[in-house]
């Protein structure tokens, strides 16, 4: 059986690395390795302070990704944990 993810991320719908991160995000939903939400920032009303707190160190950029409620990073960091873990991403 295979390893279920956990996936939360908050970004802004401007920004092209959130949408590569959801992308990964709908990837893994679509093949029933993750469970996921994405949370749009803007729309939802939560600012960089909040994910400072949440996180405990500044936040600066977003996107900002969690899996398994692990703080993973960024987009270039879910990408190499997601290659860590085995999958083919780009």
């Amino acid at each position: 059986m295979s390893k279920q993810y956990s996936i939360e991320i908050f970004g802004r719908e401007s920004c092209p690395y959130c949408a590569v991160a959801k992308n990964l995000m709908e990837e893994l939903k679509v093949q029933g390795l993750a469970q996921g939400v994405y949370h749009d920032m803007i729309v939802e009303g939560i600012s960089k302070e909040d994910l400072t707190a949440k996180i405990g160190k500044e936040v600066r950029t977003v996107p900002q990704v969690f899996v398994n409620g692990k703080h993973i990073g960024g987009c270039d960091d879910f990408r190499a944990f997601l290659r860590n873990e085995g999958f083919n991403v780009r």
